[in-house]
């Protein structure tokens, strides 16, 4: 019987086949990335907001504890975002007619809240307690890095499931003594790695990993 295909034919598939497997892991690989880059997470893109806030200004320069504005980060799954009035406590007085700071008057005086743009903001699908984080000794720049060096605040993690998965794995790796949570000069290397063990046990620090515990 005739040949009916070149020769050379069997050198194109083998190509071919294995430009296929090339391209599909190349796609998957680029996926993946992209996945993971600033454009969607957002890591290191400060947002625009209605009032540039520094928390640079007000937690390094002035001292100004979380807690001061994030009343409820201790009690609430919330850490809440301070109203209008928590600003003019202050800018009643300091900065009192300086234009930047018209929307905050503005809201003050027509009792409107502050359109924030939230910059750490997890889909619906996940179940997130703020307070639990905090008496488990988990230190707010854990997550939001050292937000007292952020002219304009910005997302320093992905907030991804494999990035709070890292740390329910081993959470020991991240633990620090209940009242240095809110501390962002607190140094992690302050611990040995039978102290970080010890607080994770004195603080009955689960290691949780099923499903249920953040999709609810």
């Amino acid at each position: 019987m005739a040949q009916i295909f070149h020769p050379s034919f069997n050198t194109i598939s083998k190509v071919s086949i294995f430009g296929a497997v090339f391209f599909l892991g190349a796609a998957v690989f680029g996926w993946d990335q992209l996945l993971r880059s600033p454009y969607t997470t957002g890591v290191h893109v400060a947002r625009e907001q209605p009032v540039p806030f520094s928390h640079k200004h007000h937690v390094a320069g002035l001292g100004i504890d979380c807690r001061f504005c994030h009343t409820s980060v201790e009690e609430s799954a919330f850490a809440g975002i301070p109203p209008t009035k928590t600003c003019m406590g202050c800018h009643s007085l300091v900065w009192k007619d300086t234009p930047m700071l018209e929307p905050v008057r503005e809201s003050y005086r027509t009792d409107e809240p502050i359109a924030w743009t939230r910059v750490h903001d997890l889909p619906d699908f996940v179940y997130f307690d703020h307070s639990i984080h905090v008496k488990k000794g988990m230190g707010c720049t854990t997550c939001h890095g050292q937000v007292d060096e952020m002219p304009l605040m910005e997302r320093e993690n992905t907030l991804n499931m494999d990035w709070c998965l890292s740390c329910h794995r081993h959470p020991e790796k991240n633990v620090r003594p209940r009242e240095a949570v809110f501390r962002t000069d607190w140094d992690p290397a302050s611990l040995t790695t039978q102290e970080r063990a010890d607080l994770v046990e004195q603080y009955e620090i689960e290691s949780l990993t099923n499903c249920a515990t953040c999709h609810r």
